[in-house]
């Protein structure tokens, strides 16, 4: 899963908790059998629109 960094170990548990969980009851996996990988990406190398992650939310007002 590739995720703009900065998320706690929290959210990223509680993620990882649900796509097993769907994955599970809508393709019939074993929760044994799935794997949930984050790549943390910084949000200057994510480009949407030719415009980074960062930028966006500059413009938006946004703080991380």
């Amino acid at each position: 899963v590739s995720i703009i960094e900065n998320r706690t170990p929290e959210q990223k548990q509680a993620a990882a908790q649900a796509i097993t969980d769907a994955l599970v009851e809508h393709c019939g996996a074993h929760a044994d059998h799935v794997y949930v990988v984050f790549d943390d990406v910084a949000a200057t190398d994510w480009i949407i629109a030719g415009e980074t992650v960062a930028e966006r939310r500059r413009k938006r007002g946004e703080t991380e």
